[in-house]
Protein backbone atom coordinates (compact mmCIF):
# COMPACT_ATOMS: atom_id res chain seq x y z
CA UNK A 1 0.00 0.00 0.00
CA UNK A 2 1.44 3.46 -0.86
CA UNK A 3 2.00 5.54 1.90
CA UNK A 4 -0.75 7.93 2.18
CA UNK A 5 -3.41 6.53 0.20
CA UNK A 6 -6.18 4.42 1.79
CA UNK A 7 -8.90 3.03 0.13
CA UNK A 8 -12.02 4.90 -1.20
CA UNK A 9 -14.01 3.31 1.25
CA UNK A 10 -11.57 3.29 4.72
CA UNK A 11 -10.73 6.58 3.35
CA UNK A 12 -14.18 7.82 3.45
CA UNK A 13 -15.56 6.27 6.48
CA UNK A 14 -12.79 7.92 8.58
CA UNK A 15 -13.09 11.06 7.55
CA UNK A 16 -15.67 13.54 9.21
CA UNK A 17 -19.58 13.23 7.96
CA UNK A 18 -19.05 16.58 5.91
CA UNK A 19 -15.53 15.13 4.21
CA UNK A 20 -17.47 11.59 3.98
CA UNK A 21 -20.03 13.36 1.77
CA UNK A 22 -18.24 15.12 -0.44
CA UNK A 23 -16.18 12.06 -0.66
CA UNK A 24 -19.06 10.13 -1.80
CA UNK A 25 -19.60 12.06 -4.65
CA UNK A 26 -15.69 11.91 -5.80
CA UNK A 27 -15.93 8.28 -5.74
CA UNK A 28 -18.64 7.78 -7.96
CA UNK A 29 -17.62 6.31 -11.34
CA UNK A 30 -14.26 5.00 -12.65
CA UNK A 31 -11.46 7.02 -10.98
CA UNK A 32 -8.92 4.07 -11.73
CA UNK A 33 -5.81 6.33 -12.17
CA UNK A 34 -6.72 9.44 -10.83
CA UNK A 35 -4.50 10.68 -8.39
CA UNK A 36 -5.45 12.50 -4.79
CA UNK A 37 -7.31 15.04 -4.84
CA UNK A 38 -7.92 17.36 -2.72
CA UNK A 39 -12.11 18.12 -1.62
CA UNK A 40 -11.84 21.39 -2.37
CA UNK A 41 -10.47 21.40 -5.82
CA UNK A 42 -13.23 18.34 -6.54
CA UNK A 43 -15.96 20.54 -5.25
CA UNK A 44 -14.66 23.55 -7.58
CA UNK A 45 -14.44 21.30 -10.81
CA UNK A 46 -17.56 19.85 -10.27
CA UNK A 47 -18.77 23.29 -9.73
CA UNK A 48 -17.22 24.71 -13.20
CA UNK A 49 -18.55 21.14 -14.98
CA UNK A 50 -22.30 22.41 -14.44
CA UNK A 51 -22.07 25.84 -15.42
CA UNK A 52 -19.98 24.65 -18.87
CA UNK A 53 -23.17 22.52 -19.25
CA UNK A 54 -25.40 25.19 -18.65
CA UNK A 55 -23.96 27.43 -21.26
CA UNK A 56 -24.15 24.77 -23.51
CA UNK A 57 -28.04 24.32 -23.68
CA UNK A 58 -29.70 25.46 -26.95
CA UNK A 59 -31.30 28.88 -27.02
CA UNK A 60 -34.24 30.26 -28.83
CA UNK A 61 -31.86 32.92 -31.12
CA UNK A 62 -28.25 31.49 -32.03
CA UNK A 63 -25.49 33.64 -31.01
CA UNK A 64 -24.76 36.01 -34.08
CA UNK A 65 -21.15 35.53 -35.78
CA UNK A 66 -19.96 38.83 -37.01
CA UNK A 67 -16.38 37.53 -38.02
CA UNK A 68 -18.44 36.12 -40.51
CA UNK A 69 -21.38 38.53 -41.52
CA UNK A 70 -19.39 41.33 -42.11
CA UNK A 71 -17.66 40.75 -44.80
CA UNK A 72 -20.57 39.21 -46.52
CA UNK A 73 -22.91 42.78 -45.82
CA UNK A 74 -19.72 44.43 -47.28
CA UNK A 75 -20.10 42.52 -50.29
CA UNK A 76 -23.43 43.10 -51.07
CA UNK A 77 -22.98 46.62 -50.40
CA UNK A 78 -20.84 46.77 -52.89
CA UNK A 79 -22.48 44.75 -55.54
CA UNK A 80 -25.05 47.14 -55.16
CA UNK A 81 -23.31 49.99 -55.56
CA UNK A 82 -21.52 48.39 -58.71
CA UNK A 83 -24.88 48.01 -60.17
CA UNK A 84 -26.03 51.61 -59.78
CA UNK A 85 -27.01 53.19 -63.24
CA UNK A 86 -24.65 56.03 -63.96
CA UNK A 87 -27.67 58.81 -63.42
CA UNK A 88 -27.59 56.70 -59.96
CA UNK A 89 -23.97 57.47 -59.05
CA UNK A 90 -24.12 60.95 -60.20
CA UNK A 91 -26.79 61.91 -57.73
CA UNK A 92 -25.39 59.79 -54.62
CA UNK A 93 -22.07 61.94 -55.75
CA UNK A 94 -23.70 64.71 -55.38
CA UNK A 95 -25.34 64.17 -52.37
CA UNK A 96 -22.21 62.86 -50.44
CA UNK A 97 -20.35 66.19 -51.33
CA UNK A 98 -23.62 68.25 -50.20
CA UNK A 99 -23.68 66.70 -46.78
CA UNK A 100 -19.92 66.43 -46.51
CA UNK A 101 -19.73 70.28 -47.42
CA UNK A 102 -22.34 71.06 -44.91
CA UNK A 103 -20.30 69.38 -42.33
CA UNK A 104 -17.38 70.99 -42.98
CA UNK A 105 -19.27 74.54 -42.42
CA UNK A 106 -20.96 73.42 -39.77
CA UNK A 107 -18.03 72.80 -38.43
CA UNK A 108 -16.58 76.12 -39.15
CA UNK A 109 -19.25 78.01 -37.70
CA UNK A 110 -19.30 75.88 -34.88
CA UNK A 111 -15.57 76.30 -33.98
CA UNK A 112 -13.76 79.23 -36.02
CA UNK A 113 -16.27 81.86 -37.19
CA UNK A 114 -16.64 84.36 -34.77
CA UNK A 115 -19.49 84.86 -33.08
CA UNK A 116 -21.45 88.41 -33.75
CA UNK A 117 -21.88 90.61 -31.07
CA UNK A 118 -25.46 90.84 -30.44
CA UNK A 119 -27.02 93.59 -28.94
CA UNK A 120 -28.57 93.23 -25.37
CA UNK A 121 -32.19 94.00 -24.90
CA UNK A 122 -32.90 96.32 -21.80
CA UNK A 123 -36.76 95.82 -20.89
CA UNK A 124 -37.76 99.13 -18.95
CA UNK A 125 -41.27 99.87 -18.33
CA UNK A 126 -41.09 103.24 -18.93
CA UNK A 127 -43.26 104.99 -21.73
CA UNK A 128 -40.88 106.66 -25.18
CA UNK A 129 -40.33 110.25 -24.48
CA UNK A 130 -43.21 112.63 -25.06
CA UNK A 131 -42.23 115.83 -27.54
CA UNK A 132 -42.69 118.54 -24.90
CA UNK A 133 -45.92 120.72 -25.57
CA UNK A 134 -45.34 124.20 -26.24
CA UNK A 135 -45.45 126.40 -23.55
CA UNK A 136 -46.23 129.81 -25.62
CA UNK A 137 -48.85 131.21 -28.13
CA UNK A 138 -49.15 133.67 -30.85
CA UNK A 139 -50.07 136.60 -29.48
CA UNK A 140 -53.56 137.84 -30.62
CA UNK A 141 -51.95 141.47 -31.13
CA UNK A 142 -48.68 141.63 -32.18
CA UNK A 143 -48.25 137.49 -33.07
CA UNK A 144 -44.94 137.36 -30.78
CA UNK A 145 -44.65 134.36 -28.44
CA UNK A 146 -46.25 135.08 -24.77
CA UNK A 147 -47.97 133.32 -22.44
CA UNK A 148 -51.40 131.51 -23.26
CA UNK A 149 -53.00 134.11 -20.13
CA UNK A 150 -51.50 137.35 -22.03
CA UNK A 151 -54.65 136.36 -24.71
CA UNK A 152 -56.80 136.97 -21.78
CA UNK A 153 -56.09 140.81 -21.60
CA UNK A 154 -58.64 143.05 -22.85
CA UNK A 155 -56.64 145.21 -25.25
CA UNK A 156 -56.24 149.15 -24.36
CA UNK A 157 -55.90 151.77 -27.08
CA UNK A 158 -54.42 155.23 -26.01
CA UNK A 159 -54.77 158.16 -27.97
CA UNK A 160 -51.21 159.46 -27.98
CA UNK A 161 -50.37 163.28 -29.08
CA UNK A 162 -48.03 164.06 -32.31
CA UNK A 163 -47.58 167.96 -32.06
CA UNK A 164 -44.18 169.44 -31.68
CA UNK A 165 -44.80 169.81 -28.53
CA UNK A 166 -45.74 166.41 -27.44
CA UNK A 167 -42.23 165.32 -28.59
CA UNK A 168 -40.73 162.51 -27.54
CA UNK A 169 -43.80 160.85 -26.53
CA UNK A 170 -44.03 157.58 -23.76
CA UNK A 171 -45.11 154.44 -24.86
CA UNK A 172 -45.42 154.14 -28.44
CA UNK A 173 -41.83 151.94 -28.47
CA UNK A 174 -44.19 148.77 -26.51
CA UNK A 175 -47.60 149.22 -28.02
CA UNK A 176 -48.49 146.46 -30.39
CA UNK A 177 -49.87 148.03 -33.09
CA UNK A 178 -50.13 151.30 -33.69
CA UNK A 179 -52.61 153.77 -36.32
CA UNK A 180 -51.11 157.10 -37.51
CA UNK A 181 -53.61 159.41 -39.79
CA UNK A 182 -53.74 163.19 -39.44
CA UNK A 183 -56.11 164.93 -36.84
CA UNK A 184 -56.03 168.28 -37.35
CA UNK A 185 -54.49 171.34 -39.10
CA UNK A 186 -51.95 169.00 -40.82
CA UNK A 187 -50.84 167.45 -37.43
CA UNK A 188 -50.69 163.62 -36.91
CA UNK A 189 -51.95 161.72 -33.71
CA UNK A 190 -51.71 158.11 -33.24
CA UNK A 191 -53.92 155.39 -31.47
CA UNK A 192 -51.80 152.86 -29.94
CA UNK A 193 -52.79 149.49 -29.11
CA UNK A 194 -51.07 147.63 -25.88
CA UNK A 195 -52.08 143.72 -24.93
CA UNK A 196 -48.12 141.71 -24.35
CA UNK A 197 -46.51 144.86 -22.41
CA UNK A 198 -47.93 146.74 -19.76
CA UNK A 199 -46.42 150.44 -19.24
CA UNK A 200 -46.95 152.50 -16.60
CA UNK A 201 -46.12 155.93 -18.43
CA UNK A 202 -47.68 156.35 -21.35
CA UNK A 203 -48.91 160.21 -23.19
CA UNK A 204 -49.51 162.46 -23.93
CA UNK A 205 -52.96 161.91 -23.77
CA UNK A 206 -55.28 163.69 -26.20
CA UNK A 207 -58.66 163.44 -27.63
CA UNK A 208 -60.79 161.06 -30.14
CA UNK A 209 -62.00 160.68 -33.61
CA UNK A 210 -64.27 158.80 -35.23
CA UNK A 211 -61.48 156.90 -37.93
CA UNK A 212 -59.24 155.88 -34.94
CA UNK A 213 -62.34 154.60 -33.41
CA UNK A 214 -63.19 152.27 -36.06
CA UNK A 215 -59.67 150.63 -35.98
CA UNK A 216 -59.69 150.05 -32.65
CA UNK A 217 -63.29 148.50 -32.78
CA UNK A 218 -61.87 145.74 -35.14
CA UNK A 219 -59.30 144.67 -31.47
CA UNK A 220 -62.38 145.13 -29.11
CA UNK A 221 -59.97 147.51 -27.57
CA UNK A 222 -60.67 149.86 -24.19
CA UNK A 223 -60.59 153.36 -25.49
CA UNK A 224 -58.21 156.02 -23.16
CA UNK A 225 -58.88 159.66 -24.31
CA UNK A 226 -59.20 162.90 -23.32
CA UNK A 227 -62.33 164.03 -24.75
CA UNK A 228 -63.01 164.65 -28.49
CA UNK A 229 -64.81 166.14 -31.41
CA UNK A 230 -68.03 166.15 -31.28
CA UNK A 231 -69.16 163.27 -34.07
CA UNK A 232 -66.16 161.22 -32.18
CA UNK A 233 -68.39 161.21 -28.65
CA UNK A 234 -71.51 160.87 -30.29
CA UNK A 235 -69.91 158.02 -31.75
CA UNK A 236 -68.68 156.24 -28.68
CA UNK A 237 -72.28 156.30 -27.03
CA UNK A 238 -73.79 155.05 -30.35
CA UNK A 239 -71.13 152.41 -31.15
CA UNK A 240 -71.17 151.23 -27.18
CA UNK A 241 -67.41 151.87 -27.29
CA UNK A 242 -65.26 150.65 -24.03
CA UNK A 243 -64.52 154.00 -23.11
CA UNK A 244 -62.04 155.21 -20.29
CA UNK A 245 -62.44 159.03 -19.58
CA UNK A 246 -59.84 160.91 -18.73
CA UNK A 247 -61.17 162.31 -15.78
CA UNK A 248 -60.55 159.73 -12.94
CA UNK A 249 -57.37 158.97 -10.96
CA UNK A 250 -56.28 157.07 -13.64
CA UNK A 251 -54.91 160.06 -15.60
CA UNK A 252 -52.50 162.70 -14.06
CA UNK A 253 -50.09 165.83 -15.33
CA UNK A 254 -46.81 166.42 -15.68
CA UNK A 255 -45.06 169.48 -14.39
CA UNK A 256 -42.41 169.30 -17.41
CA UNK A 257 -44.50 169.98 -19.93
CA UNK A 258 -47.42 172.93 -21.06
CA UNK A 259 -51.21 171.94 -20.67
CA UNK A 260 -52.60 170.15 -22.86
CA UNK A 261 -49.56 168.44 -23.50
CA UNK A 262 -48.91 167.09 -20.50
CA UNK A 263 -51.58 164.37 -19.47
CA UNK A 264 -50.33 160.54 -18.76
CA UNK A 265 -51.74 157.54 -18.13
CA UNK A 266 -50.02 154.06 -17.14
CA UNK A 267 -51.95 150.47 -18.73
CA UNK A 268 -52.02 148.63 -15.50
CA UNK A 269 -54.24 151.62 -14.25
CA UNK A 270 -56.14 151.53 -17.54
CA UNK A 271 -56.91 147.55 -17.24
CA UNK A 272 -58.10 148.08 -13.26
CA UNK A 273 -60.58 150.75 -14.73
CA UNK A 274 -61.69 148.04 -17.54
CA UNK A 275 -61.84 145.38 -14.80
CA UNK A 276 -64.43 147.44 -12.60
CA UNK A 277 -66.49 148.33 -15.23
CA UNK A 278 -66.62 144.58 -16.33
CA UNK A 279 -65.13 145.38 -19.71
CA UNK A 280 -63.89 141.63 -20.01
CA UNK A 281 -61.73 140.00 -22.84
CA UNK A 282 -61.04 141.57 -26.08
CA UNK A 283 -63.03 139.41 -28.47
CA UNK A 284 -61.21 139.88 -31.91
CA UNK A 285 -60.07 138.22 -35.15
CA UNK A 286 -56.44 138.73 -35.29
CA UNK A 287 -54.16 139.81 -38.04
CA UNK A 288 -52.73 136.86 -40.00
CA UNK A 289 -49.49 136.86 -39.05
CA UNK A 290 -46.58 134.43 -40.22
CA UNK A 291 -44.76 131.88 -38.03
CA UNK A 292 -41.53 133.44 -38.42
CA UNK A 293 -39.83 136.75 -40.14
CA UNK A 294 -37.99 135.60 -43.14
CA UNK A 295 -35.57 138.42 -44.46
CA UNK A 296 -34.83 138.85 -47.66
CA UNK A 297 -31.60 137.91 -48.95
CA UNK A 298 -31.61 141.04 -51.28
CA UNK A 299 -33.79 143.67 -49.97
CA UNK A 300 -35.69 145.97 -52.48
CA UNK A 301 -37.22 148.49 -50.36
CA UNK A 302 -34.44 149.74 -47.52
CA UNK A 303 -35.53 153.41 -47.65
CA UNK A 304 -39.49 154.50 -47.35
CA UNK A 305 -40.67 157.65 -47.02
CA UNK A 306 -44.66 158.79 -46.42
CA UNK A 307 -45.49 162.33 -47.37
CA UNK A 308 -48.21 162.90 -44.71
CA UNK A 309 -48.76 166.72 -44.55
CA UNK A 310 -45.70 168.50 -44.15
CA UNK A 311 -41.70 168.39 -43.36
CA UNK A 312 -42.56 168.42 -39.58
CA UNK A 313 -45.05 165.12 -40.03
CA UNK A 314 -43.70 163.07 -42.73
CA UNK A 315 -42.01 159.93 -42.12
CA UNK A 316 -39.12 158.15 -43.46
CA UNK A 317 -37.79 154.65 -42.16
CA UNK A 318 -34.62 153.10 -42.92
CA UNK A 319 -34.74 149.33 -42.85
CA UNK A 320 -32.19 147.31 -40.47
CA UNK A 321 -31.09 143.89 -42.08
CA UNK A 322 -29.80 143.33 -38.52
CA UNK A 323 -32.76 143.25 -36.68
CA UNK A 324 -35.18 142.98 -39.53
CA UNK A 325 -36.46 146.25 -38.50
CA UNK A 326 -37.24 149.81 -39.58
CA UNK A 327 -35.75 152.96 -38.01
CA UNK A 328 -38.46 155.58 -38.16
CA UNK A 329 -38.21 159.42 -38.34
CA UNK A 330 -40.05 162.24 -38.80
CA UNK A 331 -39.71 165.82 -39.15
CA UNK A 332 -36.12 165.12 -40.51
CA UNK A 333 -35.13 163.34 -36.99
CA UNK A 334 -35.25 159.84 -35.21
CA UNK A 335 -38.46 159.13 -33.59
CA UNK A 336 -37.71 158.07 -29.79
CA UNK A 337 -39.05 157.42 -26.67
CA UNK A 338 -39.21 159.40 -24.45
CA UNK A 339 -37.98 157.60 -21.19
CA UNK A 340 -35.43 155.22 -22.66
CA UNK A 341 -34.40 157.51 -25.78
CA UNK A 342 -34.43 154.51 -28.05
CA UNK A 343 -35.70 154.78 -31.76
CA UNK A 344 -38.81 153.23 -32.59
CA UNK A 345 -38.28 150.01 -35.25
CA UNK A 346 -41.68 148.47 -36.01
CA UNK A 347 -41.45 145.33 -37.63
CA UNK A 348 -44.09 146.03 -40.07
CA UNK A 349 -44.90 149.38 -41.69
CA UNK A 350 -48.01 149.41 -43.92
CA UNK A 351 -49.39 152.22 -46.41
CA UNK A 352 -53.23 151.99 -46.02
CA UNK A 353 -54.61 153.90 -49.45
CA UNK A 354 -57.70 155.06 -48.67
CA UNK A 355 -60.00 158.12 -49.47
CA UNK A 356 -58.96 161.21 -47.12
CA UNK A 357 -61.03 164.41 -46.87
CA UNK A 358 -61.37 167.45 -44.57
CA UNK A 359 -64.46 168.11 -42.36
CA UNK A 360 -63.55 172.42 -41.14
CA UNK A 361 -60.38 171.68 -39.25
CA UNK A 362 -61.16 167.90 -38.74
CA UNK A 363 -59.47 165.43 -41.54
CA UNK A 364 -61.63 162.35 -42.41
CA UNK A 365 -60.93 158.86 -43.95
CA UNK A 366 -63.03 155.90 -45.40
CA UNK A 367 -61.94 152.82 -43.28
CA UNK A 368 -64.49 150.75 -44.22
CA UNK A 369 -64.54 148.78 -47.37
CA UNK A 370 -61.65 148.54 -49.05
CA UNK A 371 -58.32 150.15 -50.75
CA UNK A 372 -55.21 149.39 -51.92
CA UNK A 373 -51.92 148.72 -49.00
CA UNK A 374 -48.22 149.13 -49.29
CA UNK A 375 -46.82 146.20 -46.91
CA UNK A 376 -42.98 146.53 -46.12
CA UNK A 377 -41.50 143.92 -44.20
CA UNK A 378 -38.26 141.93 -44.60
CA UNK A 379 -36.67 144.41 -46.16
CA UNK A 380 -39.41 144.34 -49.16
CA UNK A 381 -42.29 145.84 -50.54
CA UNK A 382 -45.75 143.78 -51.35
CA UNK A 383 -48.68 145.79 -53.06
CA UNK A 384 -52.14 144.49 -51.85
CA UNK A 385 -55.81 145.41 -51.10
CA UNK A 386 -56.55 145.75 -47.47
CA UNK A 387 -60.04 145.13 -46.65
CA UNK A 388 -62.52 146.46 -43.23
CA UNK A 389 -65.85 145.04 -43.81
CA UNK A 390 -67.34 146.68 -41.33
CA UNK A 391 -66.94 149.39 -38.05
CA UNK A 392 -66.06 146.18 -36.16
CA UNK A 393 -64.23 143.52 -38.33
CA UNK A 394 -60.41 143.72 -37.99
CA UNK A 395 -58.16 145.07 -40.83
CA UNK A 396 -57.48 141.73 -44.19
CA UNK A 397 -54.90 141.71 -46.58
CA UNK A 398 -54.44 139.98 -49.44
CA UNK A 399 -51.47 139.94 -52.09
CA UNK A 400 -51.69 140.69 -56.18
CA UNK A 401 -53.36 137.48 -56.88
CA UNK A 402 -55.75 137.49 -53.93
CA UNK A 403 -53.85 135.16 -51.59
CA UNK A 404 -53.89 136.49 -47.62
CA UNK A 405 -51.20 138.58 -47.16
CA UNK A 406 -49.60 137.46 -43.54
CA UNK A 407 -47.84 139.79 -41.50
CA UNK A 408 -44.12 139.50 -39.19
CA UNK A 409 -44.96 139.33 -36.05
CA UNK A 410 -43.57 142.48 -33.83
CA UNK A 411 -44.86 145.81 -33.43
CA UNK A 412 -47.26 146.82 -36.78
CA UNK A 413 -47.15 150.22 -37.98
CA UNK A 414 -50.43 151.86 -40.14
CA UNK A 415 -50.99 155.03 -42.26
CA UNK A 416 -53.33 156.15 -43.53
CA UNK A 417 -52.65 158.48 -46.56
CA UNK A 418 -55.12 159.72 -48.98
CA UNK A 419 -52.88 158.67 -52.55
CA UNK A 420 -50.69 156.29 -53.26
CA UNK A 421 -47.99 158.67 -54.83
CA UNK A 422 -47.34 159.72 -51.45
CA UNK A 423 -45.37 156.69 -50.52
CA UNK A 424 -41.94 156.19 -52.18
CA UNK A 425 -39.15 153.66 -51.72
CA UNK A 426 -35.72 152.84 -52.88
CA UNK A 427 -33.52 149.66 -52.25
Amino acid sequence: MVDGFLPPKRRADSLPPRDRQTMSKIVVGDHSGDRFRPPEEVAAEEEARRTTAIDRQPSSQPPAQPSQQQPKQKNALFARLKNLSKKQKILLTAAAVVVTSGAIIGAYFAFFAEKPHLPIAVITNQEPDKEPQPTTVASNLSGLQVDPSINQRPVTAVMIENSMDARPQAGLLEAGVVFEAIAEGGITRFVALFQDTEPDYVGPVRSARPYYITWLLGFDATYAHAGGSAEALSLINQWRVKDIPHHNSYYWRVNNRAAPHNLYTSIPKLREYAAAKSYGTSNFTPLARKAKEEPASTPTAQSIDFNISGFNYNVHYDYDPATNSYKRSEGGAPHTDERSGAQLSPKVVVALIMPQGRNGIYYTYQTVGSGQALVFQDGTVTIGTWKKDNNNANLSFTDANGKELKLNPGQTWFTALGEASRVTYAP
